[in-house]
């Protein structure tokens, strides 16, 4: 328990079942420790109504039965929107984990999720700056705290672990002209591709590939699910250049977003981690919602336009430090430290 906890406190983790393959959800508790859930739902995939929908119905039913003192919803998925929704309409008090981002593209589901979730907290806790200039041009200032990201301090106690050799080693499946020993730091790159603008849209993802084939350098792909699918209807080759292996663990992430010469992504997290580590990126969308990445060069915005992607893989290293817009690893002593401070703080 961290040192700036001055009570004794009880929490229950839900687990709606949004993201239920293992690569992309069970790892996670086993290599960072984590609890097991308390309650795991097992909601699955779906539409965004209908999965939206079975996760408010179970949310409710359980906050219902745990009678919470504080709802705390992470991040902008489905999930955050159910839990903000179901906490709300029970009078529950709410707080939203990563409030404040806006990307400006009300194409993305997770930019009505963040709009919604944050209307209805009474508690917004963002991890940067801009989050909370954010916050005040839509009139929310008074209810939002600046805390840092709760992703960076996993970051930064993760760092000694990171290793991808093993997991390479295991999972990676290459042309006969390259091997994971030629994955030597620095140079090689890495590639990211989850978002459905860019998965579902057989010409965006032809751009992307065709770009990246034309690196003279190895490119490691850890393929979500939604792209695996997206490639074999679609029955586009890979490049020769790019190594296919499946979601990657995340001490392996790290390692890679660590040692790669290039980071290729639509992710937001990765964008952020890319940063913290000193990685230059490419972010493979037009706007992203962690604007402190641009800074100096060490983010830049493509979108899926081919020549862009490769002059960007072709501009010169930055040259200017990282700055630390996420905080000092200490978000989640923060996050507590403002849920004690409310009015009323947290029940013993």
């Amino acid at each position: 328990m961290s040192a700036v906890l001055r009570t004794h406190h009880t929490e229950v983790l839900a687990h709606t079942g949004q993201h239920y393959d293992d690569a992309l959800s069970g790892v996670f508790f086993r290599e960072l420790a984590l609890p097991q859930p308390d309650l795991h739902m097992g909601i699955g995939s779906g539409s965004h109504g209908v999965q939206t929908a079975a996760m408010l119905v179970a949310l409710e039913a359980s906050i219902l039965a745990e009678k919470p003192d504080w709802v705390l919803v992470y991040g902008d998925t489905n999930s955050t929107l159910a839990g903000a929704l179901a906490a709300a309409k029970l009078g529950v008090r709410l707080a939203h984990v990563e409030a404040g981002l806006r990307s400006f593209n009300r194409m993305m589901p997770e930019e009505h999720n963040r709009i919604i979730a944050d209307h209805v907290s009474d508690l917004l806790l963002c991890p940067t700056q801009t989050a909370m200039l954010h916050l005040s041009r839509e009139g929310l200032a008074g209810r939002s705290r600046l805390v840092g990201d709760v992703m960076i301090d996993i970051l930064h106690r993760s760092l000694p672990k990171a290793d991808a050799a093993p997991w390479l080693e295991s999972q990676l499946t290459a042309p006969s002209s390259h091997s994971t020993n030629a994955l030597l730091p620095k140079q090689f790159a890495l590639l990211t591709i989850h978002r459905g603008a860019n998965t579902d849209d057989s010409q965006r993802l032809r751009s992307i590939l065709s770009a990246i084939g034309s690196l003279e350098m190895p490119v490691v792909f850890p393929a979500h699910p939604r792209v695996r699918k997206a490639l074999a209807q679609s029955e586009q080759q890979l490049p020769l250049n790019v190594l296919l292996c499946g979601p990657a663990p995340y001490f392996a992430m790290l390692a890679l977003e660590r040692d790669a010469r290039w980071i290729f992504t639509d992710s937001g997290g990765v964008q952020k981690e890319a940063h913290a580590l000193g990685t230059p990126c490419v972010t493979l969308r037009a706007e992203t919602e962690w604007p402190e990445t641009l800074e100096g060069g060490w983010n830049v915005l493509v979108d899926a336009d081919g020549p862009s992607i490769i002059a960007a893989a072709e501009r010169p290293m930055p040259t200017s430090a990282t700055s630390a817009p996420f905080g000092n690893g200490h978000a989640a002593d923060e996050v507590v430290r403002a849920l004690e401070e409310f009015p009323e703080g947290l029940k013993t």
